[in-house]
């Protein structure tokens, strides 16, 4: 008997030795809960019991420099979710049939979504209320009354399609602007996120109507660009024309900025896109082979076009550059009267460092020019003359006023920067070619920016695309200021610069400018784009009127192969 009482004993010691051990395992375990996970998982219960639905705002609207011409807008539309947890286990299949029907959804994902345990799941985004009041009179007649939402919701819409497509950009599904205006001012125009919010159960069923909860959604700000709506159609057209007459393998762009106050007042690349379709093809070369393309090969195109070449892509300007060296010649005192005759010479090339460098009509001699000559005739060895008589310090230093070492600071995504010889590595030669607007690269709204200081009387003045902000709760009006970046050249200069482009409109080689009854000014350009590329770059900066600048247009042309190419162009300038 004494060995069964004490393998009893032995056996309560164990056994109460065990419960003691689990004990303090379970008050170790509760601790570990209560004071390091406690936090996470009282969030944790906290989104489980509430049913929290979003509220999208209205994204503000894009409108042109008039005001009057939406060119973004967010229309009405609802999304659908639903409450597992409210959706009697009977009604499950039919629900999930009839959201089927109506939304061209998939059975087998949609009963999923019904039947599982979650406190909300999205059915369908973004629908038109036509489909959404369909599933509002089945509801009715079925007596549904819970479980499935029906929430306002915002879809961005573009009403002129392809209209300045670069510029305005698009947003995602989730209404983030993902390009141009719609990316750059998205902190403006995307608001701010509502919510209903609503206790329920571990299952997800509703706790009574107590709990509920509505914060408002804020719209968004609505936007006044500086573009015209008719001046960028205007363009579109034109640009549209220009690269499919001239067989522009690698397209164009066209930028007209308000010299005055830097407003741009169009910008046009070619080939746009369908901002409404924005990962469709978007030529009809491209939709017969689109379904066919590699994913890879379509968002290379789509990229290609979506990109603002006015700002992204940089080129050599050619002889358009000479008006800078011009402005900066006659600011420096080396020319006082343009149209002294005998000043210059062209002997048909000049001699830089051992290099001679031809004027493009080398075969027949401008002889002897004044600087007025010199640009109408777009002689190289002029502005060379010139380049040489500054010196590499003084040129940069103009490079430099003009704002073409720097961004312009244009209120848009993606801006590129020039690409120019570090100053002290520049040498005779290279500063040669510089003044006669090759061997370096600029974007064309550097360009355009650098002949509005010298339309504008000499002031650099920032480009933007935006000019007013309107607050959607107050309906205040916030204006963009316009950015003064210091002067360039005085008036005089200007004056003088701004008589010679109109000699190369009325008689030089921008004849084809003229308009009767304007007084417009102009320089034509041609380049090689790239090395050893075969390929070239033509252009025409124009400036009017002469006596009140209002408008500087640069249009650009790339890679022209239709009849005559860029050879009509190289025929009256060699670049």
């Amino acid at each position: 008997m004494i060995p069964i009482k004490l393998s009893s004993k032995k056996k309560m010691r164990n056994t109460l030795f065990i419960s003691f051990l689990i004990i303090l395992c379970l008050i170790g375990r509760i601790g570990y809960i209560q004071f390091v996970q406690g936090g996470e998982l009282s969030t944790m219960a906290y989104q489980q019991q509430t049913l929290d639905r979003s509220i999208n705002p209205k994204r503000g609207t894009i409108l042109d420099a008039t005001g009057k011409n939406a060119l973004a807008v967010s229309s009405t539309v609802e999304t659908v979710t639903v409450n597992p947890g409210n959706i009697a286990k009977e009604n499950k299949e039919k629900v999930a049939r009839v959201l089927t029907d109506i939304f061209a959804l998939d059975y087998e994902k949609t009963l999923k979504k019904v039947t599982k345990r979650s406190s909300i799941e999205t059915i369908a985004k973004k629908v038109e209320k036509e489909k959404t009041d369909s599933l509002r009179v089945w509801m009715q007649q079925n007596g549904i009354t819970t479980g499935i939402n029906i929430d306002e919701d915002t879809k961005r819409y573009y009403p002129y399609s392809t209209i300045a497509s670069q510029i305005i950009g698009f947003c995602g599904s989730d209404n983030q602007g993902l390009d141009g205006i719609e990316a750059k001012y998205d902190s403006e125009l995307k608001g701010k996120q509502g919510a209903i919010k609503r206790h329920t159960d571990a299952k997800g069923a509703e706790i009574g109507e107590e709990g509920e909860n509505y914060v408002s959604a804020i719209d968004g700000n609505d936007l006044v660009l500086t573009i015209d709506l008719s001046i960028q159609s205007i363009a579109e057209k034109y640009l549209e024309e220009a690269c499919i007459d001239n067989m522009c393998t690698d397209g164009g762009n066209i930028v007209v900025m308000n010299p005055q106050n830097g407003d741009i007042l169009a910008m046009a690349t070619y080939p746009n896109y369908n901002l409404n379709e924005p990962y469709e093809a978007y030529t009809e070369e491209l939709k017969q082979t689109w379904d066919s393309l590699e994913q890879g090969e379509k968002t290379k195109n789509l990229q290609a076009v979506w990109r603002n070449k006015a700002i992204a892509d940089t080129y050599e300007p050619g002889s358009v550059f000479k008006l800078v060296t011009a402005s900066a010649a006659i600011e420096e005192g080396l020319v006082t009267d343009i149209d002294k005759e005998g000043q210059f010479c062209c002997t048909g090339g000049i001699e830089v460092a051992g290099v001679r460098i031809k004027c493009w009509r080398h075969y027949r001699p401008h002889g002897s020019e004044s600087l007025r000559l010199g640009l109408m005739n777009s002689c190289n060895p002029v502005f060379i003359g010139l380049g040489q008589k500054m010196g590499v310090q003084t040129y940069y230093q103009y490079l430099n006023k003009f704002r073409l070492l720097n961004k312009t600071g244009i209120d848009l995504p993606g801006e590129a920067n020039s690409i120019f010889l570090a100053e002290e590595k520049a040498g005779p030669v290279e500063l040669a070619t510089i003044s006669f607007g090759q061997r370096f690269e600029i974007t064309p709204i550097q360009l355009a920016t650098a002949v509005s200081a010298i339309a504008n009387g000499g002031k650099a003045i920032q480009p933007r695309v935006v000019k007013q902000i309107i607050n959607s709760e107050t309906g205040e009006i916030k204006d963009i200021e316009v950015k003064n970046n210091g002067n360039v050249i005085s008036k005089e200069t200007s004056e003088k610069v701004l008589s010679m482009m109109e000699s190369v409109v009325a008689e030089g080689t921008g004849k084809n400018a003229k308009v009767a009854g304007y007084r417009i000014g102009g320089k034509t350009g041609t380049s090689e784009d790239g090395v050893n590329t075969n390929k070239y770059v033509t252009s025409f900066c124009g400036v009017a009127p002469i006596d009140n600048p209002q408008a500087v247009v640069l249009v650009t042309l790339y890679n022209p192969t239709g009849e005559g190419g860029h050879q009509r162009w190289t025929e009256l300038q060699h670049q």
